[in-house]
């Protein structure tokens, strides 16, 4: 095949993303897809994530690929995510993590497209949170749920309308390091349907005090903060979703859990390998093993962290990849 039969490259970039983004209810239904993929012999094939750290001190750049398998070839998702991290990049007015996600033909390699990956990164994190707490989140109360949201940056941003689906008439109080970004994202809460009623704390502990369920979204930059959230701070039948690997959420969480959980066993345990979850448990299952096994809330706190795979941005990405394609959206690069 010569390059002038190939068909054109497909550059999305974010704007177009978020034009193509499918509503909530799809973004859920593909966090699921994930999970369950993972947890399905022979479903997915992915690596943990390949890693070097450039500078400044504290920056990180992943290589994510991942290889969806279909029960037929041609319905193969490959590609691949490249991020980076970069805590000083606020001192620049330009955001910490950037990412780009290639899509290949599952049939000859061929890139397909290339797609600014930072709006894919925020809603497929927090529809892997919703789908946490779909499957482990509070029972009917007398009362409204009480959600504490720690983080108020991009992902804070992502998971309020998740938040609000899922939990409806949910209370929702907001800690971030930052005041005033505490502060705006309760005025975008208040705006959000199904919230009720949204506040800011004054520090994490109390915002987390008394929440059935806890959302840590800090940013990794935060050695300060490292492990602080114990087991005293929660609720006895809390649900906490760490979005943060182990920033806030305390090894002593996750040992005295009910139950562990995590996306993916592999990734977690490479992870906690090279320190980033000192004194962590091993998991008792995965997220996607618990929807197939049909399991449901177990009494006692449920910890389900989840690290972020490149097969949710891969799956996220194709979806997006035929609905820019049907409107006509992004550039047509030439081969």
């Amino acid at each position: 095949m010569s390059p002038s039969s190939l068909p054109p490259l497909r550059w999305l970039p974010a704007a177009a993303v978020e034009q193509a983004m499918p509503p909530l209810t799809e973004r859920l239904a593909l966090a699921e897809r994930t999970m369950v993929a993972l947890a399905t012999p022979g479903g997915a094939e992915l690596p943990p994530k390949i890693a070097i750290h450039p500078r400044p001190i504290g920056s990180w750049m992943h290589a994510m690929p991942a290889h969806l398998r279909a029960a037929e070839p041609t319905r193969d998702l490959v590609g691949m995510k490249w991020i980076g991290g970069f805590t000083t990049n606020s001192e620049k007015g330009i955001s910490a993590l950037n990412a780009l996600i290639v899509v290949n033909d599952p049939d000859t390699g061929v890139p397909l497209a290339v797609i600014d990956g930072g709006p894919i990164t925020a809603q497929r994190t927090a529809a892997v949170s919703g789908v946490a707490i779909r499957t482990f989140g509070p029972t009917i109360l007398d009362r409204p749920i009480k959600v504490a949201l720690i983080g108020a940056g991009v992902q804070g941003r992502s998971h309020l309308p998740v938040l609000g689906h899922l939990l409806p008439g949910m209370e929702i109080t907001i800690f971030d390091r930052h005041p005033e970004r505490a502060e705006a994202l309760m005025d975008l809460a208040r705006g959000t349907d199904g919230i009720a009623l949204a506040r800011t704390a004054v520090t994490a502990r109390e915002a987390i005090l008394n929440a059935d369920v806890v959302i840590t979204a800090a940013s990794f930059a935060s050695p300060e903060v490292r492990q602080v959230m114990r087991t005293d701070w929660l609720a006895p039948e809390a649900l906490v979703v760490p979005v943060d690997y182990a920033t806030y959420c305390s090894a002593e969480v996750a040992q005295q859990a009910a139950l562990f959980v995590v996306d993916q066993r592999e990734q977690f345990l490479a992870n906690r390998d090279i320190g980033n979850f000192d004194g962590y448990p091993d998991p008792a299952t995965t997220l996607g093993e618990a929807i197939i096994a049909g399991a449901s809330r177990a009494p006692g706190r449920v910890v389900v962290t989840h690290l972020g795979v490149g097969l949710a941005d891969l799956i996220f990405a194709d979806a997006i990849l035929a609905r820019a394609a049907q409107a006509g959206l992004g550039l047509l690069l030439p081969r």
